[in-house]
């Protein structure tokens, strides 16, 4: 197990520099001179190619990449282009509001996700199965945006049950949690439907049914606990795509995350703090989808560990 792990964590090394390398070429192609919006429309040419000086930004592509790697490695994400404040910090302040958002949704999506996706596979062609199908295809269909923005006016104001922004208490994270992971709902629901509809399939449930066992032993602990890897896999995708995806959720509920705060650093052109959020965004993704590779050796230890 342990030399199994240490592979993996070894494989997320080169992930994560090429991630990197691809953020920091990428964010370059955006028009617009970040010293030129930082020092504002009054600066002189001689103040902006001086600041460009400073900061670097007249050297080689190969050279600032070079020292970007390298202050990366050491602990340091730079200084805001914008606000001179430490990157590392600003970050830390807003990232749990982006990470409880993630982690609740995946939650809330994965717990009602599974549970229909089985109900749904074991009612197949009743009306239960084409009732969640419905369902499924509802969600998936909904944009988190507009769901966010029926929840609000329902529910925060028109009923009064919920706050509409911040993030002070767990009420806040009612509505976009919902909103947010609803579509998510949907995938995973297939997901398990398609899961277990293969596996109920096989000889070994029929002799499982044939011995007597009890239809609920069958299903949650036959059929479920060996349809639960390609679950697993959907479930760790679908965290990555919630937590990069959760920039339109926080502006909706006026959540101050770093999905938003990303936002807000692409249009003043703050290169720093850009390559900053989509780097910590990616170790996280990378680093979730490692444990989910661990845990399919949980699940099913007939998995060999190579």
């Amino acid at each position: 197990m342990i030399k199994y792990i240490t592979k993996k964590i070894l494989q997320m090394i080169p992930l994560l520099l090429a991630v990197i390398v691809i953020a920091f070429f990428v964010v370059r192609l955006i028009p617009g001179d970040p010293v030129a919006l930082m020092l504002g429309k009054g600066a002189s040419v001689e103040a902006i190619e001086h600041a460009r000086e400073q900061l670097g930004y007249n050297d080689p592509l190969p050279q600032q990449l070079i020292r970007y790697i390298g202050s990366v490695l050491k602990g340091d994400l730079g200084t805001s282009l914008r606000s001179g404040e430490d990157i590392f910090e600003a970050i830390m302040r807003v990232f749990p509001v982006t990470l409880k958002l993630a982690v609740f949704s995946t939650i809330f999506s994965t717990f009602f996700g599974v549970i229909l996706g089985v109900v749904s596979a074991v009612r197949r062609d009743k009306f239960a199965d084409g009732l969640v199908r419905v369902m499924t295809l509802i969600s998936i269909s909904m944009p988190s945006f507009f769901l966010g923005l029926v929840f609000i006016i329902a529910f925060s104001l028109k009923l009064g049950w919920f706050p509409s922004y911040g993030s002070s208490s767990w009420r806040h994270f009612i509505m976009p949690v919902i909103s947010l992971g609803m579509m998510e709902l949907g995938y995973i629901a297939r997901t398990t439907r398609s899961s277990m509809l293969d596996v109920l399939g096989q000889d070994y449930i029929r002799t499982a049914r044939a011995k007597g066992l009890r239809e609920r032993t069958v299903i949650y602990s036959e059929a479920l606990r060996n349809a639960l890897i390609p679950i697993a896999t959907s479930v760790g995708l679908r965290f990555g795509t919630l937590l990069a995806g959760a920039a339109i959720t926080e502006t909706v509920f006026s959540l101050r995350g770093i999905g938003l705060t990303m936002v807000e650093a692409v249009s003043i052109r703050d290169y720093t703090y850009i390559q900053s959020c989509i780097l910590v965004v990616a170790v996280v993704f990378v680093v979730v989808n490692t444990l989910v590779d661990i845990l399919y050796t949980v699940i099913d230890p007939r998995i060999k560990l190579n």
